[in-house]
Parts: C-alpha cells; sequence; structure tokens
C-alpha cells in the first residue's frame, strides 16, 4: 500500500517473520564466536597469539569449506543441509569448550575451531529466501536487502558486547556455551519454516558464479571491502589502547555498526535511481571519502570521543555499500547457484577482513596506531578502482542474461 512503512509491508509476506526470527538468532552468534574464542583461550592458557592464531584457522577453514556447503544447500536445500551443518559447528564449539577445560594439546583446539567452520551462511539463505518470495517485485526486494544488511551491522554490534559480557560476568566458556545455543535454536526455527524455502536445484546446469559475467570483478572488490573493515577494528583497537583505554574499543566500533545500520535502513526505506551497477562506484566512492574522516580525527587531535564520532558518520556509507554489492550478486549469479554466489562474496570479506587486520596490525605495531588508519581509505579506493573498471567494462558489452532474466534489465529495476 503506497505510504506504508516498507519494512512492516516486508514482514507482511506470509511466512517472512517466522523466518525472520529464526534467522536472527542464528546469525547473532556470528559477531560473538571470535570474542568468545579469544577470550576462553586467552584467559585460560594466558597467550593472546594462541588464541588469535586459533581464531584464524578457523576463518581459513571457513573460507575454504563455505562455498561448499553453500553449492550442497543451492543443490539439496535449506533444511535438508543446513542442520546437519550446524550440528556439526555445534559439536566443533563443545569440543573447543571442553579441550580447554580440560588443558588439552594446544593442537586440539586448531582441530576444534575448525570443525566450527561448516556453519552455513545462515544470512545467505535469508536473502535466497528474499529473492525467491519477491521475485518480480524489485522494490520491495531491495528494501529486503537493506534489512539484511542492517540484521547483520546488529548483529556485529551487539554479538561482541554480549560475548565480552558473557565471559567477563560468569565464566571464560559462557559466550562460546550461548553462542552454540543460539546458533542452533536459530537454524532449526529457521530451517522449519518451509512454506517459504526455495526449490533445491539437484540438477542445475549453470555455470559456477565464478565464470558468470560481473562475479569475479565484485569478488575482487568485496576482498577490498574486508580490508576496509578488518584495518578498522584492529587500528581502532591499538589506537584506544595506546590512549590507556583499551576497554573502550568495543564501545566505538559498536558505534561505526550503528552509523551502517540506521544508513541501512534509510537506504531500504527510499528508493534509488538508476542501475545497480551505475550506483556501485558512487556507493564505494563515498565510501572512501567518508573514511578519511577517522584517519583526520586521530591525526588532528588524538582524541577517541571525536574518533568516536568520525567513526559513527563514516559507517554510513557501509550499509549501502554492501547492499548494492549483494544486489548485484543476486542479479549476476545463475539461477541454481544463489547460496554459492553469495557465499563466495563473503567469503571475499572475510579474506579481505584477514589481509587488513594483518596489514593494519603491521602498521599499528612499527609506525604508530594513528598510521593505521591509512589502510581503510586506502583499501576503499582500490575497491572503487575496481568497480569503476568493471562499470565501464560491461557499458561497452551487450547485456548479458543470467539466471533466465535479463540482468541488465533487473538492475535497472532495482
Amino acid at each position: 500500500m503506497p505510504g506504508q512503512n516498507p519494512y512492516r509491508r516486508l514482514l507482511t509476506v506470509p511466512g517472512a517473520r517466522a523466518f525472520t526470527a529464526g534467522n536472527l538468532l542464528a546469525r547473532l552468534p556470528a559477531g560473538m564466536f571470535g570474542v568468545s574464542a579469544v577470550v576462553m583461550i586467552a584467559g585460560t592458557r594466558g597467550s593472546y597469539a594462541l588464541a588469535g592464531a586459533v581464531t584464524a584457522t578457523g576463518l581459513a577453514t571457513m573460507a575454504l569449506t563455505a562455498p561448499w556447503i553453500a553449492r550442497l544447500v543451492d543443490r539439496y536445500g535449506q533444511a535438508r543441509i543446513a542442520v546437519p551443518a550446524t550440528l556439526c559447528a555445534a559439536l566443533g564449539s563443545l569440543a573447543l569448550v571442553l579441550c580447554v577445560r580440560t588443558g588439552a594439546p594446544d593442537w586440539t583446539l586448531f582441530a576444534a575451531y575448525a570443525a566450527t567452520a561448516t556453519t552455513p551462511n545462515t544470512g545467505g539463505m535469508s536473502r535466497a529466501r528474499w529473492n525467491h518470495l519477491l521475485k518480480g517485485d524489485p522494490e520491495r526486494l531491495h528494501t529486503a536487502n537493506s534489512f539484511e544488511q542492517a540484521v547483520d551491522e546488529l548483529c556485529f554490534m551487539v554479538g561482541p558486547v554480549l560475548a565480552a559480557f558473557l565471559c567477563g560476568t560468569l565464566f571464560p566458556e559462557a559466550g562460546t556455551l550461548v553462542a552454540t545455543f543460539l546458533l542452533v535454536s536459530g537454524v532449526l526455527i529457521f530451517t522449519a519454516q518451509r512454506s517459504t524455502e526455495p526449490p533445491p536445484h539437484p540438477r542445475t546446469a549453470a555455470a559456477s558464479p565464478l565464470r558468470a559475467p560481473g562475479v569475479p570483478p565484485l569478488l575482487v572488490c568485496c576482498l577490498a571491502l574486508g580490508a576496509v573493515f578488518g584495518a578498522m577494528e584492529v587500528t581502532t583497537i591499538a589506537f584506544a589502547d595506546a590512549r590507556g583505554h583499551a576497554s573502550a574499543a568495543g564501545l566505538v566500533l559498536a558505534l561505526q555498526a550503528a552509523g551502517s545500520c540506521a544508513a541501512g535502513l534509510v537506504y531500504g526505506a527510499v528508493r534509488p535511481s538508476g542501475p545497480a551497477a551505475r550506483r556501485h562506484p558512487r556507493t564505494v566512492a563515498a565510501m572512501a571519502v567518508l573514511l578519511t574522516l577517522p584517519l583526520l580525527a586521530a591525526g588532528a587531535a588524538g582524541s577517541l570521543p571525536l574518533l568516536a564520532g568520525a567513526l559513527l558518520v563514516a559507517g554510513m556509507a557501509t550499509a549501502p555499500t554492501m547492499v548494492t554489492t549483494m544486489a548485484l550478486v543476486q542479479e549476476r549469479t545463475p539461477v541454481g547457484r544463489l547460496n554459492e554466489g553469495m557465499t563466495l562474496a563473503v567469503t571475499g570479506l572475510l579474506g579481505g577482513i584477514a589481509v587488513g587486520s594483518a596489514s593494519a596490525g603491521w602498521i599499528a605495531e612499527h609506525v604508530s596506531p594513528t598510521a593505521g588508519y591509512l589502510v581503510p581509505p586506502a583499501a576503499a579506493a582500490t575497491a572503487l578502482l575496481i568497480s569503476a573498471a568493471a562499470t565501464a567494462r560491461a557499458a561497452g558489452a551487450p547485456a548479458a542474461r543470467t539466471g533466465g532474466r535479463d540482468a541488465a534489465a533487473l538492475s535497472g529495476a532495482d
């Protein structure tokens, strides 16, 4: 109905509220597991190096397994694959707690945490449901993509704070145990909503998303964008610690996520003009410009409150960029491979986070914490060059048809 709140209208889709509730529970642990593992391992073994190495191993393993899990989801259905994959990941988390609790050798921590890499991409599965339910309604699909990005930001805003609270006030293993319970409960609720589940594509002839026109540049762009997030997190922690306010780093980073969450909700409530492919370089450019604010705030005043305000504003370009990126992934990924395509994008982000974290950590340690704020705008500028080049190349080529629909017409409708 005209004039109705777009998000209220979105949630009137039959079954949407039920699968959204389950998915929210399943996604909240994404912001909890890493912090919980670091606090638990460092607190009992007395080594942040060991804790960091264990979580990095899990991240690397996930980058290898996530596309494979997503391909199985596309082929056999969400409920059939996501439930056993989640239970396997939960057993890995429980094994990690047991190994830490009993003082098992260090190598067992790596093996246990690596098993958690079977966690399915619940955000991608939720986006696939919206894509299935709202096919032919690009306006509401745009709102759904914005809503999903806001949920991502909310989970990464609340998750680390909740994990730190549980580990600090109860016992070191509390964060991991609660996150495991939420993950299993959320996935069971989500997959129980069979009426909204996209049909599986057991014998799809579609090519891999890696060979779909326009997808490889997007994945490289995701790698650069991931470096923004990884570098910003490490640099902010180092900056706060250098000023004796290490405990405030989480709150400062939460403000960046809050800015992105708010911007995502606003972006979903409006109807942007022009094709998504043309909007993408503009959103990345805005991100590159706004990311200079933390650098200026840290370098000019060295004030943590001023930095917090700069991060709040800088975060406002994140959601529009990621919403448009995921919209392009959906448009360009062939039918029957949608979960795989979106998971490859997430894998690119994870790889970029690792690169950005390592780069900013080296700069913060060997140059200065403030200098680490050079990495995010540099990474965003790299993403801009990739996006602009891909857009220019696509403009000179005939419109490609992917997934049985004209991609150019789809992006224009979005």
